[in-house]
């Protein structure tokens, strides 16, 4: 069994050609930071979208909001203009949207990029039927989801992530920053030097965001998926 994770960037059309670049150059640290703490296969398709592949599926919930946290964290400049600053202003408050797809794969090597079996398609349907890309009205009711062929683990994962998703949907980008680096394994002291800020005004910004909840979430996840 495993754990693929398909994102798509909300609204990154709608981002000026320096934000963009700066996008994807964040993207890329990401995966290479994903890679040195979980060791996952981890990929950028078309720019916006990402494709994770996790072999120890009890790890992909804290794989997923390190992804959320990550992206809700990257600075992006608002422009006046109407239509465009709405659909900037859904990235801003969202950022990214993360379908876990659990089950099995039929195919995968990862040094020649290959992955194919029910896991993929799972997370892969269900975000790309979810994708804001060339609508003109975007509407978002969630952002995380889970889905494999257990009906009731499906059930069990989709109340608690529309709760994760109300915690991540009203956090600041600096609150999202500490996630991040807690969500990697850095303890408040690190963070604080890393930030460059005190020790204190991290375990605010913790106790603000909520890091207890999520923080129990991902343990539950962990022993409730069943590792490699």
């Amino acid at each position: 069994m495993y754990a693929v994770l398909s994102a798509d960037i909300i609204s990154s059309t709608s981002l000026d050609k320096k934000d963009k670049e700066a996008l994807e150059q964040s993207l890329q640290q990401l995966l290479r930071e994903l890679r040195s703490n979980f060791g996952v296969f981890a990929r950028i398709i078309k720019g916006d979208f990402i494709e994770c592949v996790l072999t120890d599926p009890s790890k992909a919930l804290q794989v997923t909001l390190a992804i959320k946290s990550f992206v809700k964290g990257i600075p992006v400049e608002i422009k006046d203009y109407q239509e465009k600053r709405k659909r900037a202003q859904l990235f801003k408050e969202h950022g990214i949207r993360i379908a876990i797809g659990y089950g099995e794969l039929s195919r995968y090597d990862p040094e020649k990029g290959t992955v194919d079996g029910e896991a993929i398609y799972f997370s892969g349907r269900l975000i790309n039927s979810k994708s804001t890309h060339g609508n003109e009205r975007v509407v978002i009711k969630n952002t995380l989801f889970f889905v494999s062929k257990d009906e009731v683990l499906n059930e069990k994962w989709e109340a608690m992530l529309a709760l994760l998703d109300v915690l991540f949907s009203n956090a600041t980008a600096r609150q999202c920053e500490v996630v991040y680096l807690k969500l990697l394994g850095n303890d408040e002291n690190t963070i604080a030097e890393k930030l460059g800020i005190d020790q204190s005004v991290v375990n605010r910004h913790s106790t603000s965001v909520g890091w207890n909840a999520i923080h129990t979430a991902v343990n539950y996840f962990n022993k409730s998926i069943p590792s490699i």
